[in-house]
């Protein structure tokens, strides 16, 4: 146990060390993570078609923000929905957009993350690349999906300085392959039990025995707790958590984007949604009172996609054959 303690903290040296070290990942250091392999990039875009785009916005000594954009499939989200689901752990949070996924089962529009009172401007950015594509010159409403965590600590987030042209930003530079992680785009200002949080992400790929679907997971970390990596409680052994010292304050958020080529529904989803909390449980998170902790779940399985111009773009549950095939 000394050893593999020792091991992680040196991880975390060289993380918080980015400068001299680079970006630095635990399976570049030999720490490996669970028993199922990870797909090409490790990252939510080993799910064919997922795209992801940042803008980071850092002026001066007190700004230090941004916005994340997750892009479900390259064609035209709002013609060509996907099925989805969404989870509460925690709902102190201002989640745009979950009534609609709720009732219907679908996202029509990209994932926009950002700080707390960047999500109007968030909201503003989807509409505006949405009603800008092709096809869409008739559209008059966009259920626009934006997260977000509190980024007030690190940067002056009543400064509201998140625009819309930056959102659309996100959305147009987004593009598959490696993600950029750490401190960037959503990540840029935000804390994670006492350390520098930011975006995140991995990827698990089933063997062809069990279909071959890859699921894809992209976070925004702004959390408390205890530190555990790997089951090793870094927290305590640093005298670092929360709780400590006259109760600290554990409130934050993190928001959780799962992505899966699986043929899964809206239904499944949710219940694939309800279990990346234990995600966050297993890293030491335990979604305080002051915590918004959401889950937003989606396949982008070319049989599950909705027409918007199909009757069932308006119902929870599609054709059963466009389902599972």
């Amino acid at each position: 146990m000394k050893n593999r303690i020792l091991t992680f903290l040196l991880l975390i040296y060289m993380m918080s060390h980015s400068f001299s070290f680079g970006q630095s990942r635990p399976r570049d250091l030999g720490i490996h993570i669970g028993v199922i392999p990870t797909g090409l990039q490790n990252s939510i875009t080993d799910v064919a078609g997922v795209k992801v785009g940042h803008t980071t916005l850092i002026q001066g000594a007190n700004v230090r923000t941004g916005v994340t954009a997750i892009i479900p499939h390259p064609g035209n989200l709002f013609q060509s929905k996907v099925q989805a689901a969404v989870f509460v752990g925690n709902g102190f949070g201002k989640l745009a957009g979950t009534t609609q996924i709720e009732e219907l089962g679908n996202i029509e529009s990209p994932i926009i993350l950002t700080n707390t009172l960047g999500v109007a401007a968030g909201i503003e950015g989807v509409v505006e690349s949405t009603l800008s594509q092709p096809r869409n010159e008739n559209v008059q409403s966009v259920n626009a999906v934006v997260g977000e965590t509190n980024d007030g600590y690190l940067n002056d987030i009543r400064g509201r300085h998140v625009k819309a042209e930056d959102v659309v930003a996100a959305i147009s530079n987004a593009k598959d392959g490696k993600v950029l992680e750490g401190n960037v785009g959503a990540g840029t200002g935000t804390v994670c039990f006492g350390f520098k949080g930011g975006i995140g992400t991995s990827s698990r790929k089933l063997p062809e025995s069990l279909g071959g679907y890859t699921i894809g997971v992209l976070v925004q970390t702004n959390f408390g707790g205890v530190l555990q990596i790997d089951g090793v409680p870094i927290g305590v052994e640093l005298g670092d958590y929360s709780f400590k010292d006259h109760l600290v304050s554990v409130d934050g958020s993190c928001m959780i984007v799962v992505a899966t080529d699986a043929p899964v529904n809206e239904r499944n989803l949710k219940r694939i949604a309800q279990r990346a909390m234990m995600g966050l449980a297993k890293t030491g998170g335990i979604a305080s009172n002051g915590s918004g902790d959401y889950v937003i779940a989606f396949s982008n399985f070319l049989g599950n996609l909705i027409s918007h111009n199909s009757p069932s773009s308006n119902s929870k549950n599609p054709p059963t054959s466009k389902m599972m095939t």
